[in-house]
This record gives structure tokens, C-alpha cells and sequence, in this order.
């Protein structure tokens, strides 16, 4: 089985920006290219931060209510500090969370969980910007067909990694769900076969409807013991 790798799934193509671009200059980038935001560049190309439409909206957030009807507004240390900014040096959240070009899409997934970000910004081995990745470039995986998804679990789930027949089980795949079927000799196969087709890219969803004609995970006494569905 093959993940894609960040360096497969990035935008190559980066807009960015530098310490002392000003607020406005910033706010037209993000508007004239459609983004939400840019990375802050040094002068060797090497992220500093990121600059967000978040980061923006802490200028318009600090400011008084004209009609005096709303209390006022209570920042963090670091927003206020924003809301006074007008450079992207001061604007910035920084460090920027990057990424290796090498990493799975799995390993930027939970980078992006784990530090509550939308997008990272990918580094060569200098330390320099290659790249910018980010969710909908790594939700791409599950635009695969289906009958891509079903090769993959024959070819390399059922064959390669179990040293099974292709046709061992039934396999069906609809909208990205599989669904396995079947009878397999041990017990210990199922939960193995469902982990491995969960990990195939583009897998939403596996549904288990295997049966085993032995149970080799209970105590030998117990070995007898079977799940083959009765006809």
C-alpha cells in the first residue's frame, strides 16, 4: 500500500510575503488570489510565520463600538499586539507549522489536528519553501474511484500483505465504503484485513461481515470454537 506523500499533494506555486509588507499590502494579496493566507518569507525564503485573515480581523476586533451598545472588547495579549501591527512581521503567527515533503498525508493530517491548523508550510531540507499543503489538498485522497480503492485491497491488501487468493474475500466498495465479506481461516485475519483496507487511501468507511472457521485467539481449549454463519 502507498500513502501520497505532502510533496505529491502541495501547491508548488506559493504567494507570499515579507516582514515588512504592510497591512494593506497583505490584505491584497489574500483578495487579489483568492487565499486565506500567506507565509512570511526571510530573505533566503525560509518561513518565518504565517499570515491569516484571523491575524487581520484582530485590527477591526479592537476597535470601539461607534454606537456604543457593545462592551468593550476584551484581547489576548497576543491579538491586541496584532491589532496595533502594520507590517506582517508584527502581524504574523509565527513559528510557521511546517511539514517535509517526505511526510505521508497521514502524518500532515494529524500535524494539522494535533496543532489546529488549516494549512502547512513545506520545507526542503534547508529549511527553505517549497510548498504550502493544505486540507483540501489532502482530502483529494478520497476523490479515488472505487474501483481503484478495490484494485488496491486485492492487489496489496489481500495478496501482497496477507499472501492470500485476490478472491480470498468479497470485496465491494461504494463512495469510498468497503464492505468485506467472506469466510477466512482464523479469527486473528479479520481484524488485521480491516485495519489494512482502512489504511488504503480513500477508504472512508470498512464494514465487517467476515466469518473464520477458526478462532485462534481464545486459549486452546476454546480453539474449536467458530463465527461461520449458518446456512
Amino acid at each position: 500500500m502507498k500513502h501520497r506523500i505532502v510533496g505529491e499533494a502541495m501547491t508548488t506555486a506559493v504567494v507570499h510575503v515579507r516582514p515588512d509588507t504592510s497591512f494593506k499590502e497583505i490584505l491584497n494579496v489574500l483578495v487579489e488570489h483568492h487565499l486565506t493566507a500567506v507565509p512570511v518569507l526571510d530573505d533566503q525564503d525560509r518561513p518565518l510565520g504565517v499570515v491569516s485573515e484571523a491575524d487581520l480581523l484582530c485590527n477591526e476586533a479592537a476597535k470601539e463600538d461607534p454606537t456604543g451598545l457593545m462592551l468593550t472588547p476584551r484581547l489576548s495579549p497576543d491579538a491586541r499586539l496584532k491589532s496595533r501591527a502594520t507590517n506582517a512581521a508584527g502581524l504574523m503567527t509565527s513559528p510557521a507549522v511546517c511539514a517535509s515533503p517526505q511526510w505521508t498525508v497521514v502524518e500532515a493530517a494529524r500535524v494539522m489536528g494535533r496543532r489546529g491548523v488549516r494549512r502547512l508550510v513545506v520545507v526542503d531540507e534547508a529549511g527553505r519553501l517549497v510548498g504550502v499543503v493544505g486540507r483540501s489538498d489532502l482530502l483529494r485522497g478520497f476523490l479515488r474511484r472505487d474501483q481503484a480503492i478495490l484494485e488496491e485491497i486485492r492487489r496489496d491488501v489481500i495478496s501482497r500483505a496477507l499472501g492470500l487468493p485476490r478472491d480470498a474475500v468479497d470485496v465491494r466498495v461504494h463512495d469510498g465504503e468497503v464492505t468485506l465479506s467472506g469466510i477466512v481461516e482464523r479469527k486473528s485475519l479479520v481484524s488485521v484485513l480491516v485495519r489494512l483496507c482502512r489504511c488504503v487511501e480513500g477508504v472512508v468507511a470498512v464494514t465487517d461481515q467476515l466469518g473464520f472457521r477458526t478462532d485462534d485467539t481464545l486459549a486452546a481449549v476454546d480453539i474449536s470454537a467458530d463465527r461461520i454463519p449458518s446456512t
